[in-house]
């Protein structure tokens, strides 16, 4: 059997890739309780920028994860735009990710690391 997907890419930080290793690279961790969306990116290039320009400067350090969902139930959620054409984003509700979660296919996959040396 075939199954559909689509690519997704997520910037996290240090603390975010800990929970995400610790669930064995299989799912993202719940939302906080001021963090009412999880919003995965849908290329790289979005993904680099935002772990560059906003992980490093949080937390010192910032990757790239890139994954692969049933494209049915990506295909749920409109794509937003939220910038130039490059910004464009999934917006799932908190609430949703341990859907979001049991529909990816694979693991999760750590594509680039970005640190404060680096800059």
């Amino acid at each position: 059997m075939n199954i559909e997907t689509t690519t997704l890419y997520r910037p996290v930080g240090p603390e975010e890739l800990e929970l995400i290793a610790a669930s064995g690279y299989r799912g993202f961790p719940p939302r906080l309780p001021e963090q009412p969306i999880f919003y995965p990116v849908l290329n790289e290039e979005y993904a680099r920028q935002i772990a560059c320009e906003w992980n490093v400067p949080a937390s010192g350090s910032g990757y790239v994860i890139r994954f692969a969902v049933r494209k049915s139930f990506a295909e749920h959620y409109p794509i937003r735009t939220v910038g130039n054409s490059t910004h464009q984003e999934l917006w799932v509700p908190a609430e949703e990710l341990p859907e979001l979660n049991r529909n990816i296919v694979g693991p999760l996959e750590v594509i680039a690391t970005f640190t404060s040396e680096q800059k």
